[in-house]
């Protein structure tokens, strides 16, 4: 990853997207290679240390993860309070700014996640993931189920804030659009390993099969990804 950017992960089914992310954020023991944030490797860190560098990332996974007996304010609430001892006064105004940042009334607050649409779930577990004013956002098919007018509008909620915030990215996706529309750079995941790290026109001049599957067919074409044989 490059400071700054957004970086959209993209490969098969069971190429080990998700895998990869769960393995950088410490979901998973990786078998083997190491992760590199901030010129360390995460794996010689301290748990004192892992707690530090944990802070400032913020991960936003498919389904939104969101505690289903907590209101929305209260999800948001969940890493303050494991982080740092607030006032509950502090907690709520810090609460009611990530919902206003993402996109949210500031009745979906005391909404719980039942209560939301899919699309307002997605906003209200990205509010949750920028509740420690992060560095990276790691996002997990953000757009997943949502419409194509909802997904492009979170698409461009996550552009907007990666400029704002000064965010660097890191986004598993499938979505042809998001790679279009808001990647900087797109790593392509085949045959167990990274194949292609580059712009889109860097991966579609790419020569491999998938990719050329991926990239070259009718949905690209769709998403207005054109075709450079």
């Amino acid at each position: 990853m490059k400071k700054g950017e957004i970086i959209g992960i993209v490969g098969g089914s069971g190429t080990g997207k998700s895998v990869l992310l769960k393995s950088i954020i410490g979901l998973l023991k990786p078998q083997r290679g190491t992760f590199e944030l901030w010129g360390k490797n995460q794996a010689e860190l301290s748990a004192d240390e892992l707690m530090k560098e944990r802070r400032r990332w913020g991960v936003l996974f498919q389904d939104g993860a969101l505690f289903s007996s907590l209101t929305v304010a209260q999800n948001i609430q969940v890493p303050l309070r494991e982080y740092f001892d607030m006032s509950q006064s502090l907690m709520d105004e810090i609460a009611a700014l990530k919902i206003a940042l993402t996109g949210l009334q500031p009745e979906a607050g005391t909404k719980l996640p039942s209560d939301l649409s899919g699309g307002m779930r997605k906003r209200a577990g990205l509010a949750r993931a920028l509740a420690l004013d992060p560095s990276i956002l790691f996002l997990d098919e953000p757009t997943s189920g949502l419409d194509p007018i909802g997904a492009a509008a979170f698409d461009n909620l996550v552009k907007e804030l990666k400029e704002a915030l000064g965010l660097t990215v890191f986004m598993v996706t499938h979505d042809l659009d998001s790679l279009h529309s808001v990647c900087d750079r797109i790593a392509v995941l085949a045959d167990r390993k990274v194949v292609v790290v580059g712009t889109l026109d860097e991966v579609l001049a790419f020569d491999h099969p998938w990719v050329h599957e991926y990239f070259h067919g009718p949905r690209a074409r769709a998403a207005g990804i054109e075709a450079k044989d």
